[in-house]
């Protein structure tokens, strides 16, 4: 069967890798960027299957339009993919309120604003898959990148609440963390703020690694591509999927403290009830 998806963030990194997977398996797509000048080569050798379009996911309209893209070419929507965002570094203190109102407006606000314009449309078929892209950032507290794991950790909250609605109408969600991959998220995309000298321990130390890192991240975008084509494939597709041996190493690290912290303090977090 052939499948229609969407994708957001197509111009580079995993979007494009996506898309580009997308397109070799045989499925259609309609990618979409800011900038849709980036996204033309899409349709190089792919021609009808491939329909491009400028979303700012921040945009409620522009993003109805591009779910009406998909039905008006390709009939349907079978799999939404919210990729775009992008993550700075700076501590919370040197982070301006207009730079967190910003991050989490692309990151958080641009998911939410994009599944609710496909949910209708999902909603009369009784199908689709809406795979939202989080990261090891939803779910550990990242020094550096408050606003970016504040978005995140909305993601995952808010992708859990929908998954329990949207399995009453046939429709999936996977939500995507992946480690670091290389793509242009540790380069262009991020704007390093090292700050002061009080957090350089954290800080600083995580705006020197990104540098250091950018280029030589474990992750190849092109396998994390393969991997979510395989998990809207499968007939029972997790709810999270950690990608990378690096994500799956620092959230079981994560989940396993958290674990003990809880048994730890059990005793007087039960003390609290009624007697």
């Amino acid at each position: 069967m052939t499948r229609t998806w969407l994708v957001t963030g197509a111009s580079r990194g995993f979007g494009r890798a996506l898309c580009e997977a997308v397109l070799t398996s045989g499925d259609n797509v309609v990618a979409t960027a800011r900038n849709p000048d980036q996204l033309a080569d899409l349709a190089h050798g792919h021609g009808s299957r491939v329909r491009t379009a400028a979303l700012d996911v921040t945009d409620a309209v522009a993003a109805e339009a591009a779910v009406q893209l998909a039905v008006s070419a390709f009939g349907q929507l079978d799999v939404l993919v919210n990729n775009a965002g992008y993550g700075d570094i700076g501590s919370v203190e040197d982070t301006s309120l207009d730079s967190f109102r910003r991050q989490i407006e692309a990151n958080l606000f641009g998911t939410i604003i994009v599944t609710k314009a496909a949910i209708p449309l999902m909603r009369e078929q009784r199908s689709g898959h809406i795979v939202q892209f989080s990261s090891v950032g939803g779910r550990i507290g990242a020094p550096g990148r408050a606003a970016y794991s504040a978005a995140k950790w909305g993601i995952e909250g808010f992708s859990e609440a929908l998954a329990r609605e949207m399995a009453l109408i046939g429709v999936r969600v996977t939500i995507v963390e992946p480690g670091g991959f290389r793509t242009d998220f540790a380069g262009s995309s991020t704007t390093l703020n090292p700050g002061r000298v009080e957090y350089d321990a954290v800080v600083g130390a995580t705006a020197r690694m990104q540098q250091a890192y950018n280029g030589k991240q474990p992750g190849d975008p092109r396998k994390g591509a393969l991997a979510i084509l395989q998990v809207v494939a499968s007939d029972d597709p997790p709810l999270h999927l950690a990608l990378g041996k690096d994500a799956v190493a620092v959230i079981g690290q994560a989940e396993q403290a958290r674990l003990a912290e809880l048994d730890r303090w059990k005793d007087l977090s039960t003390s609290t009830d009624f007697t």
